[in-house]
């Protein structure tokens, strides 16, 4: 190319990294390179901390990691020697001056240059201030006689003007790679964010977002660029691997326009919200080595759909549903149970629990006598499923899928050490009204990345039947909780709003009942932390988002 090239082809690598798999992340970065090479791309773009995977936590904090991911970027800088092309990647940076989520170029066999993150995010599930050190502010880097400033991630965000002093120190485009977590309808918040940038630096920017699970985060790309007219050039998938090529090309007026290229058509909110349930589960199985899972199939909705989503991350034949029948077990359970297994094609199988809950129960005879039968005895049904599933677990080496809800969770309404056992668990962050829209949703449709059948795999009699724990004779949800309408927006105001008890009421809520939930939510905190880790959906999610103390005797009335 001459010094001052009028096009510029960038090739951008919506990739599934492994946190950890500094090795395969680079063979990844080397295969998509290879395909750069023959779409005739100059650069490719790779997404943040792409050598390390994102987000690193702690691990970055250890001295050989961070020394054996800049060792591999320094290999992969070796093979821009051959005048293929050239490569901006993300990966943990030290100096003499601190330890840096950063992003080097390579080219012409070597590393050319590094700029690190400015802003680092410190809330919701973020806490970078916590690992990597603030970096400078920084100017463009210089690639074949193009100035091209790449922010990472947040310094798009915040409001520390990464953008407009890029532009201001001579930056042509931004190229902004990201770690963008996947919240239920985030895309609008993207276009916005991106769309202010352009407006401050008067810059064209490509946003190329992270794919994949990392523990309970899901990355769902949808990666794009937009002119700095503000038209949408190129829409990359959610939840889909890709390698986009892009063609830039300079104006008289040394303006920098992308042309027209992909444009995918972007899922309504019920389907990306199924896919980032199984791409969740799916990757969170695959990258930690379980060959298959294990559940309990009870005929109700939750296992059902957890089923379902199961068979969809893994094919049926890494799918094992058992039910555990007890004496309150319905006849109708066990039909639906049976009907959920045979749509899905799952391997089922039964085993009665009478035994081991008779034998609990006669161990605890003399030091339960005197005392009435209650919640203790109708726990060591739920206690006895969750040995069965971990011996299970412990035999065969398969991974249990937990099926609690968000409203349950929420309320306490599980059994820790029973139906909370478990490695994962894909519904954590769905209240009980979404599962029912999901499972509805999911019966109509089968999304192009998910392994399952089409049609019904969901027995509409689950979905309409009234949810039990099944404990007790003629047990129901609603003996204990609220109807999970009125549940689940009490919760919503609680959690994701943080709104106060008398704001509560004012929509129409019964005073004594917000408080009383309330009082749950507080008072089941304990569990929340001994529970499976599950895919983000919500803007509130337990664990790395609502970090609420256990000892805790606030109460808002």
């Amino acid at each position: 190319m001459t010094n001052t090239p009028d096009i510029l082809r960038i090739a951008l690598a919506q990739l599934n990294p492994t946190l950890g798999d500094i090795n395969g992340n680079i063979e990844k970065a080397r295969e998509a390179r290879k395909d750069a090479a023959r779409q005739q791309a100059d650069l490719i773009l790779f997404t943040e901390l792409f050598v390390s995977g994102y987000p690193p936590e702690d691990l970055v904090l250890k001295p050989a990691f961070v020394e054996d991911c800049m060792n591999a970027v320094a290999a992969l800088a070796k093979d821009t020697s051959d005048g293929g092309p050239g490569v901006l990647i993300g990966s943990p940076y030290k100096n003499e001056d601190g330890l840096y989520n950063a992003v080097a170029l390579l080219d012409e066999g070597k590393v050319q240059t590094w700029r690190m993150k400015v802003d680092l995010p410190n809330y919701g599930v973020f806490d970078e201030k916590r690992v990597f050190d603030q970096g400078p502010m920084p100017g463009p880097v210089n690639f074949r006689g193009v100035r091209i400033g790449v922010p990472i991630c947040e310094d798009i965000w915040g409001d520390m003007d990464v953008c407009e002093t890029l532009a201001e120190s001579g930056a042509e485009l931004l190229l902004v790679p990201n770690g963008s977590p996947y919240v239920s309808e985030k895309m609008d918040v993207r276009y916005q964010v991106v769309t202010r940038q352009i407006i401050e630096s008067g810059l064209p920017i490509c946003y190329l977002n992270q794919l994949g699970g990392q523990d309970e985060l899901m990355f769902d790309g949808g990666s794009f660029v937009l002119n700095n007219n503000h038209h949408l050039a190129i829409q990359m998938n959610q939840f889909e691997d890709n390698i986009v090529l892009s063609t830039w090309k300079r104006g008289n007026d040394g303006t920098w326009v992308c042309d027209d290229g992909v444009k995918a058509n972007l899922p309504e909110s019920d389907e990306s919200n199924w896919r980032a349930c199984v791409m969740g589960l799916r990757d969170y199985v695959n990258k930690n080595g379980f060959a298959n899972v294990v559940l309990g199939l009870s005929g109700g909705i939750d296992s059902a759909i957890c089923a379902a989503m199961a068979v969809d991350a893994l094919g049926e034949e890494r799918v094992r549903c058992i039910m555990m029948p007890f004496d309150y077990t319905s006849e109708e359970s066990l039909e639906d149970a049976a009907a959920c297994a045979k749509a899905l094609g799952v391997r089922y199988e039964t085993v009665p629990i009478k035994a081991p809950v008779s034998g609990f129960n006669d161990a605890l005879g003399e030091l339960f006598d005197g005392t009435n039968e209650g919640v203790a005895e109708e726990n060591l049904q739920s206690r006895a499923r969750g040995v069965i599933l971990m011996a299970v677990s412990n035999k065969f080496g398969s991974m249990v899928v937990t099926t609690g809800n968000k409203s349950e969770i929420s309320v306490g309404y599980a059994t820790l050490y029973g139906d909370m056992n478990g490695g994962y668990n894909p519904i954590k962050d769905l209240y009980k009204m979404q599962v029912y829209k999901l499972s509805a949703w999911r019966n109509q449709n089968v999304p192009s990345d998910c392994l399952g059948p089409s049609g019904e795999v969901i027995p509409q009699n689950i979905i309409d039947k009234a949810p039990s724990a099944e404990l007790r004779p003629d047990q129901t949800d609603q003996d204990s909780l609220p109807p999970y309408p009125v549940l689940d927006d009490i919760l919503e105001c609680l959690i994701e709003k943080e709104m106060a008890v008398e704001e509560i009421v004012a929509k129409g809520h019964e005073h004594d009942t917000v408080t009383r939930i309330q009082h749950l939510l507080y008072i089941a905190e304990y569990k929340r932390r001994q529970s499976a880790p599950g895919v983000k959906i919500t803007a509130k999610q337990f664990g790395r988002d609502r970090r609420y103390p256990i000892t805790n005797r606030y109460r808002d009335s």
